[in-house]
């Protein structure tokens, strides 16, 4: 089979989520004993190389391994246009988007990824002109394409109730985690308790603040707080909170922000975290949590959205919208070390289901039967 997969998001920079789904998933499709007898295409826009003769990819593609670059010399809709004009003219046998917007015109073989719907949960984080595009889109791929792949049953459902789509056409393929060495040194000197996330209001970034307000008022906890990932919507209010934070006296707040973060720097903070608090108000799949359970941090996360499905038994669950039980679950991991080891060991046990090799074995098993 003639496979086409939207590769334009695998060589972007930084690679956040659906950039490193897309990355992985390529990376582990030309690994694959199975995918061997199949040819792939992969298209990605002129515009987005880089002026360097480099590699496109890190990784050595095979022969069946085929690089498409279409032109196009805008920043938007090569997708709807170029892309669309590939498929009309030179149609592969199956079309793998990794993310939800198919071309206008597109194979009827063709599978999209839906990563969440955050913006029908919080639709003040975005533009009219965005949430009109992200709905219209999403519509259009539950009704066109031949299979939906949702990164988690709880994003299976939301496009059920949210969509009418058809349960018979969504597949549940879960994203991966790298595992990644744990001998890692630490320049922290002091406890802290991290959040890894953009800092937003959707994150509940600020209920994060009054848990921690209520960790030293009331425990006496001695750890800071490490905020790391790039700032989003309701950014300035955060800043604001922070700033009136830091202005109590009578308390040892300490809070550092240390911005976007390398996967390096990831893992030397994780590697000394003595919790994880990802209470998010919603989430399509939560991969911070399952790189908490990876590196050995205990975890306390919200009983909402995909989280308690992706988390397994290796977290600590909570109202995202109580600041008392946020705070009361983070000092029992801190106070409670037969508790921490527990979870500890139950995280690491949940994530050695979620792999890449694994998402992209299924994920070409989805596209091979249409």
């Amino acid at each position: 089979m003639i496979i086409g997969l939207n590769a334009a998001a695998a060589i972007k920079q930084p690679r956040t989520g659906v950039e490193e789904y897309t990355y992985q998933l390529i990376k582990q499709l030309t690994m694959l004993p199975e995918a061997r007898k199949h040819r792939f295409l992969l298209y990605i826009p002129s515009m987005a190389l880089a002026k360097e003769d480099l590699p496109i990819f890190d990784f050595p593609l095979p022969s069946n391994f085929k690089i498409r670059i279409l032109y196009w010399p805008l920043p938007f809709l090569w997708t709807q246009i170029r892309l669309a004009w590939e498929m009309f003219v030179l149609s592969p046998e199956a079309l793998v988007i990794p993310v939800h917007v198919l071309p206008f015109f597109s194979p009827k073989n063709s599978v999209v990824t839906v990563h969440g719907l955050e913006y029908e949960y919080w639709p003040q984080n975005y533009s009219f002109w965005r949430r009109f595009y992200l709905r219209r889109s999403t519509k259009v791929a539950a009704k066109r394409a031949q299979k939906i792949i949702a990164i988690s049953e709880n994003t299976k459902q939301d496009l059920i109730k949210l969509y009418s789509a058809k349960a018979d056409k969504i597949e549940v393929v879960y994203h991966g985690v790298e595992v990644r060495s744990q001998n890692i040194k630490t320049n922290n000197q002091k406890p802290y308790i991290l959040y890894i996330g953009r800092i937003e209001t959707k994150k509940n970034v600020q209920g994060i603040l009054e848990a921690y307000k209520i960790l030293k008022e009331k425990y006496c906890v001695p750890h800071k707080l490490i905020l790391a990932g790039s700032p989003g919507y309701g950014y300035e209010k955060i800043k604001l909170q922070i700033k009136d934070l830091l202005e109590i006296r009578n308390l040892d707040l300490d809070i550092k922000e240390v911005g976007y973060i390398s996967n390096k720097e990831k893992d030397e903070l994780l590697a000394g975290a003595e919790v994880f608090l990802f209470p998010s108000l919603y989430e399509g799949f939560g991969l911070p949590v399952l790189e908490a359970q990876a590196m050995g941090v205990p975890v306390v996360t919200s009983l909402g959205s995909c989280l308690p499905e992706i988390a397994g038994q290796g977290a600590l669950f909570v109202d995202p919208r109580s600041s008392v039980e946020i705070a009361r679950a983070v000092n029992q991991l801190i106070d409670d070390k037969i508790l921490r080891d527990r979870l500890i060991q139950l995280g690491k046990e949940n994530v050695s289901g979620f792999n890449w090799k694994k998402c992209a074995r299924e994920t070409l098993e989805i596209v091979t039967r249409i």
